[in-house]
Protein backbone atom coordinates (compact mmCIF):
# COMPACT_ATOMS: atom_id res chain seq x y z
CA UNK A 1 0.00 0.00 0.00
CA UNK A 2 1.27 3.60 -1.21
CA UNK A 3 0.83 7.00 -0.48
CA UNK A 4 -0.59 9.24 -3.17
CA UNK A 5 1.75 11.89 -4.08
CA UNK A 6 0.43 13.69 -7.08
CA UNK A 7 -2.96 13.46 -8.75
CA UNK A 8 -2.92 14.57 -12.80
CA UNK A 9 -4.54 16.69 -14.48
CA UNK A 10 -4.38 15.05 -17.77
CA UNK A 11 -5.66 11.98 -18.81
CA UNK A 12 -3.76 9.41 -20.75
CA UNK A 13 -5.16 6.97 -23.35
CA UNK A 14 -3.51 3.61 -24.74
CA UNK A 15 -3.40 1.96 -27.87
CA UNK A 16 -7.29 0.68 -28.08
CA UNK A 17 -8.69 4.04 -27.05
CA UNK A 18 -9.16 3.48 -23.05
CA UNK A 19 -8.68 7.02 -21.23
CA UNK A 20 -7.32 6.56 -17.79
CA UNK A 21 -6.95 9.38 -15.07
CA UNK A 22 -2.95 9.02 -13.21
CA UNK A 23 -1.52 9.36 -10.05
CA UNK A 24 1.91 8.98 -8.62
CA UNK A 25 2.24 6.94 -5.55
CA UNK A 26 4.99 6.08 -3.10
CA UNK A 27 6.28 4.73 -0.27
CA UNK A 28 9.07 4.38 2.13
CA UNK A 29 11.04 0.97 1.56
CA UNK A 30 10.72 -1.42 4.69
CA UNK A 31 14.07 -1.49 6.55
CA UNK A 32 15.51 1.22 4.31
CA UNK A 33 15.49 5.31 4.09
CA UNK A 34 14.90 4.70 0.39
CA UNK A 35 11.56 5.77 -1.40
CA UNK A 36 10.05 4.56 -3.93
CA UNK A 37 7.51 5.36 -6.65
CA UNK A 38 5.10 4.26 -9.28
CA UNK A 39 2.33 5.28 -11.10
CA UNK A 40 -1.44 3.89 -11.13
CA UNK A 41 -4.00 4.47 -13.73
CA UNK A 42 -7.99 4.23 -13.34
CA UNK A 43 -10.27 3.86 -16.16
CA UNK A 44 -12.12 7.48 -16.85
CA UNK A 45 -15.84 6.51 -15.97
CA UNK A 46 -15.04 4.57 -12.41
CA UNK A 47 -15.13 0.38 -13.12
CA UNK A 48 -12.82 -1.44 -14.66
CA UNK A 49 -9.55 -2.53 -13.17
CA UNK A 50 -6.73 0.07 -11.83
CA UNK A 51 -3.07 -0.54 -13.74
CA UNK A 52 -0.19 -0.20 -11.59
CA UNK A 53 3.14 0.25 -13.25
CA UNK A 54 6.52 -1.41 -11.90
CA UNK A 55 8.48 1.22 -9.68
CA UNK A 56 9.62 3.83 -11.85
CA UNK A 57 11.71 5.56 -9.47
CA UNK A 58 13.53 5.27 -5.93
CA UNK A 59 14.35 8.55 -4.19
CA UNK A 60 16.27 9.86 -1.00
CA UNK A 61 13.60 11.11 0.62
CA UNK A 62 9.41 11.69 0.43
CA UNK A 63 9.91 15.43 -0.60
CA UNK A 64 12.63 14.17 -3.75
CA UNK A 65 9.99 11.59 -4.50
CA UNK A 66 6.94 14.64 -4.81
CA UNK A 67 9.64 16.50 -6.77
CA UNK A 68 10.22 13.76 -9.32
CA UNK A 69 5.97 12.94 -9.78
CA UNK A 70 5.25 16.90 -10.07
CA UNK A 71 7.26 16.73 -12.93
CA UNK A 72 6.29 13.94 -14.99
CA UNK A 73 5.10 15.21 -18.78
CA UNK A 74 2.00 13.22 -20.71
CA UNK A 75 4.39 11.52 -22.45
CA UNK A 76 6.03 9.80 -19.51
CA UNK A 77 2.21 9.16 -18.32
CA UNK A 78 2.05 7.38 -21.91
CA UNK A 79 4.85 5.07 -21.42
CA UNK A 80 4.17 4.33 -17.66
CA UNK A 81 0.80 3.18 -18.77
CA UNK A 82 1.93 0.68 -21.63
CA UNK A 83 4.55 -0.60 -18.50
CA UNK A 84 1.41 -0.98 -16.74
CA UNK A 85 -0.80 -2.78 -19.10
CA UNK A 86 2.31 -4.98 -20.38
CA UNK A 87 3.75 -5.64 -16.52
CA UNK A 88 3.11 -9.44 -15.25
CA UNK A 89 1.53 -7.90 -11.94
CA UNK A 90 -1.82 -8.55 -11.72
CA UNK A 91 -4.40 -5.01 -11.88
CA UNK A 92 -5.92 -4.96 -8.92
CA UNK A 93 -10.00 -3.46 -8.06
CA UNK A 94 -10.19 0.03 -7.82
CA UNK A 95 -10.72 1.17 -4.38
CA UNK A 96 -12.83 3.79 -3.61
Amino acid sequence: MGELLHEFTSEVGDEDGHVYSARAMGRQRKGATVWEGWLEFSPRGGGGMVRKSPVETTQPNRDALVYWASGLEPVYLEGALERAITSRSEPRPRSK
